[in-house]
């Protein structure tokens, strides 16, 4: 269940972690120094999708002194990023909301480009996009990284319906209205790597503006991604996603039309 935004909360930021003991902490250092730096009220929360390494008790650990308030959902079992997002993204009160991934992959600075779009009215959502370019790449996926997203863009995207205009849908940082993102995410199902899919298309439905920014990137070595059947199970959840989303949205028509 959703929680209502407070007036005195401008932003909430959602770290998803999945056995990421070595990491969480910088993290978490770095989300604070973010706040601080940019006087930010706000909120943390750290999403732990199942971790079995002790992710979620650094997390505890840091928030005895943490200056920001901090919240650890510890999610059981293990299901997938989409659903430790999912989760995370539902229980914000701000009135801006983002998730970022784990291990710095992006500065935290670059927040402010999402942010500034946002606050300007030029769009409701804001993605970070590598493919921008006004983007930097400092350190590149290795070759089967880079064949994957190479295959998302232009074979899944296209498979589902992605809008043309968007050049990278998987970047680990989007911020949203919080009214809108908690909407989005709370009618969301997909727990795996296609819940971004699911929320654009849900998100176009509602006509909803998205909008791209440039940014720094770092490839994480430590990516949690696996590759050696993903084509395979993306084509089926693809599939899956399709299916459910039509059933959902003529079921809606048809309740609009009786």
């Amino acid at each position: 269940m959703n929680r209502q935004p407070r007036q005195d909360i401008d932003l909430s930021l959602v770290i998803p972690v999945y056995n990421e003991r070595d990491k969480v902490e910088r993290d978490l250092r770095g989300a604070v120094d973010f706040f601080r730096r940019h006087e930010f009220n706000g909120e943390i929360i750290v999403a732990d999708d199942g971790s079995r390494d002790g992710t979620a008790d650094v997390a505890e650990l840091f928030k005895a002194s943490c200056p920001v308030p901090l919240h650890v959902l510890r999610l059981e079992p293990h299901r997938g990023k989409g659903h430790a997002v999912r989760q995370g993204m539902i229980h914000t009160q701000g009135r801006l909301i983002l998730f970022m991934d784990s291990g710095n992959c992006i500065p935290y600075a670059e927040i402010l480009r999402g942010l500034q779009l946002i606050k300007e009215g030029a769009c409701d959502i804001a993605h970070a996009s590598r493919q921008l370019s006004q983007s930097v790449i400092v350190r590149r996926r290795p070759p089967s990284r880079r064949l994957s997203g190479w295959l998302f863009r232009h074979f899944f995207a296209r498979l589902l319906g992605l809008p043309i205009t968007l050049t990278d849908t998987q970047a680990g940082l989007k911020v949203y209205r919080g009214e809108i993102g908690r909407v989005l995410y709370a009618a969301c199902f997909s727990d795996g790597f296609l819940f971004d899919a699911e929320v654009i298309l849900r998100a176009r439905r509602a006509s909803y503006r998205i909008c791209e920014f440039p940014v720094t990137w770092t490839s994480d070595p430590d990516s949690r991604l696996r590759l050696r059947w993903m084509p395979f199970l993306l084509i089926r959840d693809a599939l899956v996603l399709k299916w459910r989303l039509r059933r959902e949205w003529k079921k809606e028509f048809d309740r609009r039309n009786i």
